[in-house]
């Protein structure tokens, strides 16, 4: 931590987002470059006539001008679950979620399709600022522990769980360590974006 010195506040954290954009930007930004992403979620912005993504603004365009835009039909049908969630209720709003602890929101929305668990952990990390958190399956972190151990493998989920255990209450600053020090062991490559606007 010392030879990697301070990290810096991300300036998204804490700041107001809608949690429900947020959702539909991350599914459309899933396995894609960030160019490509940025591409096809200013397509469906077109479509849409909006620069938000909700129930009342992804009605107006069919599946069919979904995959104009470049959405797969996977992507298509988990932005219409997410839909039809928020128009339910099932969502829940900032407020709501500063009430709610991390596995609460968690809960809250994995159910929805094309959302997982680590979706969210990057919401929390980078949206909520939520200092507890630690994403076992990202492979980053993962890289991350395997250089401070300096091993030939890298750690199973449940034993960086186990580890980080120790690093509560202040996980999610240990994860961005162990991305930084990742990232310092391939520096030919280019670091990995760990979450979408």
């Amino acid at each position: 931590m010392k030879k990697l010195g301070p990290i810096e506040p991300d300036p998204r954290w804490r700041r107001r987002f809608d949690p429900v954009d947020a959702l539909a930007r991350a599914i459309l930004y899933q396995q894609l470059s960030g160019k490509a992403a940025a591409t096809i979620v200013g397509r469906v912005e077109v479509a849409i006539d909006s620069d938000r993504f909700h129930c009342d603004t992804l009605c107006r365009v069919d599946d069919v001008a979904l995959r104009a835009c470049g959405v797969s039909g996977n992507k298509a049908l988990a932005l219409r679950d997410l839909a039809l969630r928020e128009a339910r209720g099932e969502i829940p709003d900032l407020r709501r979620m500063s009430t709610m602890d991390d596995d609460a929101i968690i809960q809250a929305l994995t159910p929805i399709r094309g959302i997982g668990r680590w979706t969210v952990e990057m919401m929390l990390m980078f949206r909520l600022g939520r200092p507890d958190v630690l994403p076992i399956d990202d492979l980053g972190v993962r890289k991350g522990a395997q250089a401070v151990d300096r091993s030939e493998e890298m750690l199973k989920p449940k034993e960086l769980a186990e580890r980080g255990e120790r690093w509560g209450p202040y996980r999610t600053y240990a994860s961005l360590y162990l991305w930084r020090i990742a990232d310092a062991q391939a520096p030919a490559a280019t670091p990995t974006k760990r979450s979408q606007e």
